[in-house]
């Protein structure tokens, strides 16, 4: 498997190899997804069985134009089109009913399918070049964290797919904000991501987040987004989300055994934890650097042996609701107060 360079010659031999049912590894402003032919079902399977993923989870498909959105669904409500117009391209994903173009296999047996317009221009040449909607979840064997960089990807990928294409590390870090229509003016938030609940409310006359952003669902359940239903984005080591500010993050720290242990701190953290000997990695001073940060410092801390992350959690708006979705499912629902331990 190779890394490409960002020229026109790599473009087309990604697009060689998607056109002939392959994955590829594909940049995008998110995360890093593992690309196929969204209607061949040979491709998709091979997407599958690369990321070990549970085939009941949906993929996403992912379009280079506007225009390329109507044949894949059966209608686009006036407000889906609105949605689109201001924030494509972008991280937003909007489920509607699937047309006969997808198949039940990307749609992992649901009757609807979510499609996005991604901002990277790395991602928009090589779905021009492929000539075909791109299926592509995010990079890694599935449960684990998502790549952010080709060197994530690589390493999850490595003897599973034959190429990722180079595209700088992710600016947003997490995967796209996941939406449905509840009614003509209703939209239900199933996956939080860069684009805000907040944003959303200044199109749609009523915005909800779905109880399973923050919350685990029930067993047996089905899920109409990718990221709702499995335990996610998990290192090795054990992860522990802390809610509490940085007094209560230092104590509850103080109380742990440190062999192993390690905190995931915000950026003002470290100059008392590095007073304090408590062994620490920041990740950001704002829940945007956070969410940019949050995968490859899982990453870090797997390479650094550690066995028990514990990481001091986001706010539950704008942003941070992303970061906290993804903390929530990595650690298992592992949350405690750390203002309650005092």
């Amino acid at each position: 498997m190779k890394t490409q360079l960002l020229n026109e010659e790599e473009i087309s031999y990604a697009a060689e190899l998607l056109r002939s049912g392959e994955a590829v590894g594909m940049p995008t402003e998110t995360v890093y997804g593992l690309a196929c032919d969204a209607g061949n079902d040979d491709a998709v399977r091979k997407v599958f069985a690369a990321k070990g993923r549970p085939a009941d989870n949906p993929l996403i498909v992912h379009i280079a134009d506007i225009s390329e959105w109507a044949p894949l669904v059966r209608e686009i409500p006036p407000l889906a089109m609105r949605l689109a117009e201001q924030f494509w391209p972008g991280p937003l994903t909007i489920i509607l009913p699937r047309s006969e173009k997808i198949p039940a296999i990307t749609a992992g047996g649901l009757d609807s399918v979510g499609v996005r317009l991604p901002a990277h221009p790395v991602a928009q040449a090589m779905i021009r070049a492929a000539g075909v909607p791109l299926a592509a979840p995010s990079g890694n064997r599935s449960g684990s964290p998502s790549p952010t960089t080709s060197g994530h990807m690589m390493m999850d990928m490595d003897g599973r797919i034959p190429a990722v294409v180079e595209g700088g590390s992710c600016a947003c870090g997490v995967e796209s904000t996941v939406i449905i229509l509840d009614d003509a003016e209703t939209v239900r938030v199933l996956r939080p991501g860069f684009v805000t609940p907040e944003q959303l409310n200044e199109i749609a006359g009523r915005v909800i987040v779905d109880e399973a952003v923050l919350a685990q669902p029930e067993e047996g359940c089905v899920v109409r987004s990718p990221g709702m239903k499995y335990k996610h984005y998990a290192p090795n080591a054990q992860v522990t989300l802390v809610n509490g500010n940085h007094q209560a993050f230092l104590q509850y720290m103080a109380q742990q055994k440190t062999q192993g242990v390690m905190a995931l701190a915000f950026d003002e953290d470290a100059e008392d934890f590095e007073k304090a000997g408590i062994p620490f990695r920041t990740y950001g001073n704002t829940d945007e650097k956070r969410a940019a940060a949050f995968f490859g410092a899982l990453r870090d801390a797997d390479e650094l042996g550690v066995t028990h992350l514990y990481v001091r959690a986001p706010r539950t708006d704008g942003v941070g609701l992303a970061l906290y979705n993804r903390l929530i499912r990595a650690a298992g629902y592992d949350v405690v107060s750390a203002d309650e331990t005092e």
